[in-house]
């Protein structure tokens, strides 16, 4: 039965693609976007597509966080490092047709920060922006002319230019956002190497190619992002040739796929965090000895051992090893649950608590098997008399929900965006991050964090900002507002026949360079 089962999703996941046609690579995943406006998404699924569809002014070398030319063909900064200067690629234009130039650069920057903008006034909008602080950073973006585009900073910000290579920074076609308005989320128009065409809700995205690209033109004709949330049912999918690619893959399918010459698989170390995040807003997390309580009370090294057979690290800052400015000198809390009870017993609560523990839908490069962490995390808490119940929403919902404090404890995290430290502890655990939506889930506010941390956004000497945020991370360690719980490798597989794809440190999937080859 359970055979026949797999196989009749198969052919059903066969018949929604439609006839596979030739020169078209289906991209498995296991949830679908949010949206596909790039200013105010924050979720993986959705900026997967939209790296696709956008272009920023400077993005990443291949398979680092290094630097290079993106739609602005060279900059530069002021003395002072008050100012940015941008020279922009003069061959451009969007998917729409019209022309990329200064304007569209001024239009979709200045539309998250501008208060007289047009289109600035956007329910729950520019996330990303303000989890960042940009609007405390970016002072204007002017059109010096059609090809120039300065921008003012209010304070020198040392990942600034980093920053710009994020998603939410992309470039949107101007003439699309007024046509479109608040469905341009639905109906995206960028500069990138593959163009919108159809968005079937938890089924399917399309893209093709886009013939006027200023650079190399992709070499396959359309990419298709394919939600499938089952695990095993995506690897099927893919050993069976209905998809030609997949990533977020659980640890127990490695061996099968090495084991099969039709497949490749590839990994690398994850610049990521998965986390426990507590609601400090909410009792009995606003007392630091139970977060501790719960620290001890979780076994990260089981969490690891069984549910990621060594495709993680227990985690114990909030930032990964592999990045500059990591506290080595951390030991982290050790996993013992008699000290876990007696924290408990100290904050008056010796028979533990009743609470919820909300674990996320869909996997993700953190986290690829959500609900089992959650019933492990649910098992040690038990062991140490806390009764924590699981809550699960659609990934779209869950997201919303935590991001507006709706739960007790929930897991969630972070693929860094650019190689900077900056892009974790302050986007994650700053208390500018709490505003809602909040990015900061633990709601978690620390006015001597918050010093570190833009004293080190201000300086451009990075000794000095490595020796402060191996002082935000211990601050962090003392209140610990998260259970720290891994770092994970990032993995994907592919058909043998398709070539030219390269995971990045960012977890961003650009299909420009990808071919098929029979």
């Amino acid at each position: 039965m359970a055979f026949r089962y797999l196989f009749l999703v198969l052919l059903m996941l066969v018949s929604s693609c439609g006839q596979k046609e030739n020169n078209t690579l289906v991209f498995g995943r296991g949830g679908d976007s949010v949206g596909l406006d790039p200013a105010l998404e924050t979720d993986g699924e959705s900026f997967k597509v939209c790296d696709n569809i956008y272009e920023t002014l400077v993005t990443f070398k291949a398979e680092s966080t290094e630097l290079v030319p993106g739609l602005a063909e060279s900059w530069s900064a002021s003395e002072d490092g008050l100012t940015w200067t941008f020279q922009l690629r003069q061959d451009v234009t969007f998917h729409d047709g019209t022309a990329f130039n200064a304007q569209a650069v001024v239009f979709s920057l200045a539309r998250q920060f501008k208060a007289d903008h047009p289109f600035n006034k956007v329910e729950g909008a520019y996330q990303y922006w303000n989890s960042m602080s940009m609007s405390d950073i970016v002072k204007d973006v002017r059109a010096v002319d059609d090809f120039t585009v300065a921008i003012d900073l209010k304070r020198p910000n040392a990942p600034f230019l980093s920053n710009l290579a994020m998603g939410f920074c992309g470039i949107v076609s101007p003439g699309a956002v007024q046509k479109w308005k608040g469905d341009f989320a639905r109906n995206p128009v960028g500069t990138g190497p593959f163009r919108f065409v159809q968005w079937i809700k938890d089924d399917r995205i399309v893209l093709e190619k886009h013939e006027q690209y200023w650079g190399a033109v992709p070499k396959i004709d359309r990419l298709i992002f394919k939600s499938i949330p089952e695990n095993s049912v995506r690897l099927i999918a893919l050993s069976q040739g209905a998809i030609d690619g997949m990533d977020n893959l659980v640890p127990d399918f490695i061996p099968s796929i090495d084991s099969d010459d039709g497949l490749q698989l590839l990994s690398q170390a994850g610049m990521n965090v998965g986390y426990l995040a507590m609601n400090m807003d909410k009792a009995p997390f606003k007392d630091v000895a139970v977060r501790r309580a719960i620290n001890h009370a979780v076994n990260k090294k089981s969490l690891v051992d069984n549910l990621y057979q060594g495709l993680a690290l227990p985690a114990v800052n909030p930032i990964p090893p592999t990045m500059w400015g990591y506290h080595k000198g951390i030991a982290g809390y050790e996993y013992n649950p008699e000290k876990a009870k007696k924290l408990l017993a100290e904050a008056g609560m010796p028979d533990g608590f009743k609470t919820t523990l909300w674990a996320m839908p869909v996997p993700r490069p953190y986290m690829p098997q959500p609900m089992k962490i959650a019933q492990a995390i649910q098992a040690d808490l038990q062991a140490v008399g806390i009764e924590a119940e699981i809550v699960t929403y659609e990934w779209g919902t869950y997201l919303d929900k935590v991001q507006r404090g709706q739960h007790d404890m929930a897991l969630l995290g972070w693929t860094g965006d650019n190689g900077d430290p900056d892009n974790f502890l302050y986007v994650l655990l700053d208390k500018s991050a709490t505003k809602l939506p909040a990015n900061n889930i633990a709601f978690y506010r620390s006015d001597p964090l918050h010093e570190v941390l833009i004293e080190a956004q201000k300086s451009s000497d990075q000794k000095r900002r490595t020796e402060l945020y191996y002082l935000a991370q211990e601050i962090v360690f003392q209140d610990a507002p998260w259970v720290p719980l891994v770092h994970a490798a990032q993995t994907a597989a592919f058909d043998k026949n398709v070539h030219g794809f390269q995971l990045h440190p960012t977890g961003s999937k650009w299909f420009q360079n990808v071919e098929i080859k029979e």
